[in-house]
């Protein structure tokens, strides 16, 4: 190509301004022995000698004393003569005596002919470059230094394979294996055989690629076979363009905190087991003494009964002894299911006022003469949605507490009144009743305060309670959508507030008593064949002994098997069962009876309320204990449902 010039310009001056030009390169010439024939501003700049001080010198001087003396000067030129270049990095001095890094090529210039005329020499100054490098480098290396010096943790790094390419002290003091025996390895091998059989290893890094990050605890295993409990942390590793070059992993023996962790789990499991002892001890001793009197007073009238029968006396007060004594069985049934959340309530509409009216008498029985009972309620209170009769047995309860906190006499209040719930409470927002009793007693302590409601807890002495009142208050209120709010200072007395959701419906009127249910009875075309079932001897007797008082005749089974070989061999119209029975229970009966019988009616009867609504949720229901009347009734509802019509038409007429 034809360079083009200026008119009375020459292509020498051209490639001169051109070489003068460069200021960031060092460029001139040296004669064939080393001396300095030309020199540019980009050598001035850096090297600090202006053209006439150093045009004539020989190129040496610019180097180190340490490179002069072994001759590194010459041996350059001839390198550069010889092989047609040289280069090369190194420290070399400017003219006040100042050193800088500087990579050289030294290129031979030869005439047509050959022969040579000198060396081009060309120097950058890379000071920079190389202190950046440098500090990287030092940085790299304290980086290394500090994972290398770190024992606690295995700190390496893999490729994006998974094989293992740097390792770290803590690594080797852990795991068992020095950097000779594991580099290039793969990271698999610290896996169990479980998790290598599962592919963890790969599911691992497959998770730290797509999350940049895969975390978690298990077993691993070392170079001699034994295992260790390890806290694992694989990240991935990019370069500075972002470009994915591997995993960093951190590995970490939690052996000792996880046995520690164990031992510290059994210590609380074995706590928890004593406590819950404790618990059944006092529930045991509380619920046995007061069965005891209940027992002492059935036993005790029935005894006489017995005794007075036979000579022909009057023992309708002994038999009505009797049965106070088992209703009041009953209702100790009913605290304890109350307190395990297992009732079954029957929410309705409640008037607080009335209610409380209404159980004037029995208040003013149970806490005798010396206290006095007074009540205050609003002229307008809205109804709330219990269930009465839990509503009376929980205000029981807590005019019984207000009374034994009253050994010398004083006064209880009994009170009511509306209040507001906003969001964000304890309580759902709308309107509650807070019905409360307060006394003048001795009060609570912090402590007794906090446990009030805890189960199984009394300060009224081994034996002598169950521990189960202010629990099944508690749980009443909770199952009505309301709480139980308890605040006592000692010496002050206390205040038990009852909070109940006001009811949707209508300011409830009071009403008269209702009287109770006439007996039931059974007419000649009513009259029934009925399979009876329970697994419990007593039960079965007392069930059939009603029925048959009722006018049905029944057929007995003590088990569900034995149930269908009946039904089997004899025309029934209705299957009264237990739930809870061995093998088979009333539930699965039922099913299997009308698999084969599908238009038999059932009965299920239960000592419990614990059924969840959608178990037997087809199958009408009778809660133990229970009388003639309610189970005569309970037959009379469950026949009729199932012939959808209020008549009853025993198989048999049908037949």
């Amino acid at each position: 190509m034809t360079a083009i010039s200026k008119p009375g310009e020459s292509g020498t001056n051209r490639f001169e301004l051109l070489v003068q030009s460069v200021t960031d390169y060092a460029i001139y010439m040296l004669d064939p022995t080393g001396e300095v024939v030309s020199w540019n501003a980009g050598a001035e700049r850096f090297k600090g000698y202006a053209a006439d001080e150093i045009i004539g010198q020989n190129f040496s001087r610019f180097y180190t004393q340490e490179d002069r003396a072994t001759g590194l000067p010459a041996r350059a030129l001839a390198t550069a003569e010889r092989e047609g270049r040289f280069e090369a990095e190194g420290w070399r001095v400017r003219k006040d005596g100042t050193h800088f890094w500087a990579n050289v090529v030294i290129d031979p210039i030869r005439d047509p002919d050959g022969v040579l005329l000198g060396f081009a020499k060309v120097t950058r100054d890379l000071t920079e470059r190389r202190a950046t490098e440098e500090e990287l480098r030092r940085s790299e290396e304290r980086f290394r230094l500090l994972v290398q010096s770190v024992s606690d943790y295995a700190i390496y790094m893999l490729d994006p394979e998974g094989h293992v390419a740097s390792w770290n002290a803590g690594a080797e003091r852990f795991k068992g294996y020095t950097a000779d025996d594991i580099l290039g390895a793969h990271f698999s091998r610290f896996y169990t055989d479980e998790d290598r059989a599962t592919d963890l290893p790969g599911r691992a890094l497959a998770t730290a690629r797509s999350q940049g990050r895969f975390e978690a605890e298990g077993w691993r295993v070392r170079k001699d076979g034994t295992r260790f409990w390890a806290s694992v942390v694989i990240d991935t590793v990019r370069d500075s363009s972002g470009s994915f070059i591997g995993f960093a992993k951190i590995t970490r023996d939690l052996t000792e905190r996880r046995q520690s962790q164990l031992a510290l789990d059994q210590a609380r499991e074995a706590l928890f087991q004593a406590q819950k002892m404790e618990a059944i001890g006092k529930l045991t001793g509380g619920v046995a003494h007061d069965f005891n009197n209940l027992l002492a007073a059935i036993i005790g009238s029935l005894d006489l009964a017995r005794r007075r029968a036979s000579e022909g006396a009057d023992i309708s007060r002994f038999l009505d002894n009797a049965m106070k004594a088992a209703e009041r069985g009953a209702t100790l049934t009913q605290r304890m299911l109350a307190f395990a959340r297992k009732q079954e309530l029957k929410l309705e509409p409640v008037d607080p006022s009335a209610l409380v009216r209404g159980m004037a008498d029995l208040l003013q029985r149970t806490i005798g003469a010396a206290i006095r009972i007074d009540t205050q309620f609003p002229l307008l209170l809205r109804s709330v949605r219990a269930d009465p009769a839990q509503l009376e047995l929980a205000l029981l309860n807590l005019v019984v507490n207000a009374r034994d906190a009253l050994p010398d006499g004083g006064k209880i209040l009994i009170a009511a009144h509306e209040k507001q719930v906003e969001l964000g409470g304890a309580l759902k927002p709308g309107a509650y009743v807070a019905l409360s009793v307060v006394d003048t007693g001795s009060g609570m302590d912090e402590e007794t305060l906090a446990r009030a409601t805890e189960p199984f807890y009394t300060t009224k002495g081994v034996g002598k309670g169950t521990g189960l009142g202010l629990s099944m208050v508690h749980g009443f209120a909770e199952q009505c959508g309301g709480r139980l709010l308890l605040q006592s200072r000692q010496g002050e007395g206390t205040t038990a507030e009852l909070w109940l959701p006001v009811s949707g419906d209508a300011k409830v009127e009071p009403q008269a008593p209702t009287p109770a249910p006439a007996p039931v009875e059974t007419a000649e075309r009513d009259r029934l064949v009925v399979l009876a079932v329970d697994d419990d001897a007593l039960v079965l007797t007392n069930t059939a002994a009603m029925l048959e008082d009722a006018g049905h005749r029944v057929i007995q089974a003590s088990s569900g098997k034995q149930a269908l070989q009946l039904l089997s061999e004899s025309q029934v119209d209705l299957l009264v069962t237990d739930f809870a029975m061995p093998d088979m229970n009333g539930v699965q009966l039922a099913d299997a009876a009308r698999a084969g019988w599908p238009d038999l009616p059932a009965l299920l009867v239960s000592g419990f309320a614990e059924l969840s609504d959608e178990v037997g949720a087809n199958l009408p229901r009778l809660a133990k204990p229970f009388r003639r009347d309610q189970l005569v009734r309970a037959v009379r509802e469950a026949v009729a449902a199932s012939k959808g019509a209020g008549q009853i038409v025993p198989f048999r007429a049908r037949q």
